[in-house]
């Protein structure tokens, strides 16, 4: 019998609660069981990375369960090879520890991860990977959460916890929308999760679909590897130069909302934005009514901060087309009417949380439509039974860094009140 089974058998015999809860677990299946003495964080992105980190500081075990074979996934298998950090590293840093002061301003896809991998290997963060969380659920008889987890080879393990943290973000699946005729198209249709680089659309005509960050990156790309982009706007959007007056604008941003309303800033980033690249809307980049930041606190859209694009899109490298309506053999048909052939098209629509596909004792902090908290940042973090989320501000990595340590502060005044909870971490497996 394993030593740390034994440890638990023995707190057994004083507290008749706890074995008449634990023999319940154990029989309830065939399933191979893991009692966690600490909390359960899922998703081992930047966020859950954060969260374990901050209770390690606090000396609070946790297990962090990724269905991935690496860390950040997200960053290091969909991401495009020219992509940076759209912010300034210190809006990006990860609680406890900075960048190297040697990176750049915008560091790379590449320092980035190298960043997060030395961030996991300073505090011993090690991810269970290729383990999907198919199942969560807060047990009310037993008063724990139950993770249920299937891994690589289809064995299938249920994690035992008292706390539960969701650090599985905004962008946890890709946004594929349903265009009339796709099947009829017989070119190459992908989203973004799955481009890489503009070289093998050389000398192509492509049609990225989406003007956010990414589509505008996209379209840039595919002009330096020679390809012939056109971008799909079917909405308005802000525009804004990544600099403003010899600032980062998001961090000018922050400073001016410091002392101004937030209608205020919003003029200014209008005024100077239009200073600076000239009237959006003569390019077919209509700007929304509300400001960039009004728009962004209400709708969670981010403004676009310009690399270089716009300059393309003037000098009529990157051509701006309406919706589409339906699709035809290597051809688009536009709501307006025209048609046009295209060899490619990317899909720059985005990613969706996939909360509401695992965990099903969530309604009450996480909305069934969207997979988001239903409380707003700075209070959406907490939910009730030891529920947490991380990674759900429409912040960002600055978001998660605000949460994080306040999700380890909580767990770890429950953790030292508990004393029961010192025990080792311990694996069950029932019997067939």
């Amino acid at each position: 019998m394993d030593y740390c089974l034994r440890e638990i058998e023995g707190k057994q015999l004083h507290d008749p609660l706890f074995t008449e809860k634990m023999s319940k677990i154990k029989s309830s299946s065939s399933l191979r069981y893991v009692w966690v003495t600490g909390p359960v964080i899922v998703g081992a992105g930047p966020s859950g990375l954060a969260v374990a980190a901050c209770l390690k500081e606090r000396g609070v075990p946790s297990i962090v369960l990724e269905r991935s074979n690496c860390i950040a996934s997200l960053w290091q298998l969909k991401t495009y090879d020219r992509l940076r950090l759209h912010l300034p590293k210190n809006f990006c840093e990860l609680p406890i520890m900075g960048f190297p002061e040697e990176f750049p301003t915008y560091p790379t896809k590449q320092q980035f991860i190298d960043y997060l991998e030395k961030y996991a290997e300073k505090f011993d963060i090690q991810p269970r990977f290729n383990e999907t969380v198919k199942h969560a659920e807060y047990d009310r008889v037993l008063g724990f959460w139950r993770v249920r987890t299937v891994g690589g080879k289809g064995e299938e393990t249920e994690y035992v916890c008292q706390w539960l943290v969701v650090a599985t973000g905004e962008n946890a699946e890709a946004v594929v929308p349903e265009i009339e005729g796709m099947g009829e198209f017989g070119g190459d249709i992908r989203h973004t999760s799955l481009y890489k680089s503009g070289a093998e659309f050389k000398e192509k005509k492509v049609l990225v679909v989406g003007c956010g960050n990414s589509g505008m990156e996209v379209c840039l790309d595919l002009c330096h590897h020679s390809a012939k982009p056109s971008l799909v706007v079917r909405d308005t959007v802000h525009v804004l130069p990544r600099k403003m007056l010899g600032k980062s604008t998001f961090g000018l941003s922050m400073w001016l909302l410091k002392w101004l309303p937030i209608r205020l800033v919003d003029e200014f980033l209008l005024v100077v934005s239009r200073l600076v690249l000239g009237d959006t809307s003569r390019l077919g980049l209509d700007r929304p009514q509300l400001g960039p930041l009004q728009l962004k606190n209400m709708s969670g859209k981010t403004p676009v901060l310009d690399v270089g694009t716009l300059a393309k899109i003037k000098s009529g490298d990157i051509k701006v087309c309406p919706g589409m309506k339906r699709l035809k053999r290597h051809t688009v048909e536009f709501v307006d009417g025209k048609m046009e052939k295209f060899d490619a098209i990317i899909l720059a629509t985005g990613y969706k949380s996939n909360v509401p596909s695992w965990l099903k004792e969530g309604g009450e902090m996480f909305s069934e439509k969207d997979g988001l908290p239903k409380t707003p940042f700075p209070n959406g973090w907490k939910g009730e039974s030891g529920l947490y989320a991380v990674g759900f501000t429409k912040r960002g990595i600055l978001g998660a860094s605000i949460d994080a340590p306040k999700i380890a502060q909580h767990i770890h005044s429950c953790w030292i009140s508990q004393p029961k909870h010192s025990f080792p971490t311990i694996s069950i497996q029932s019997p067939p």
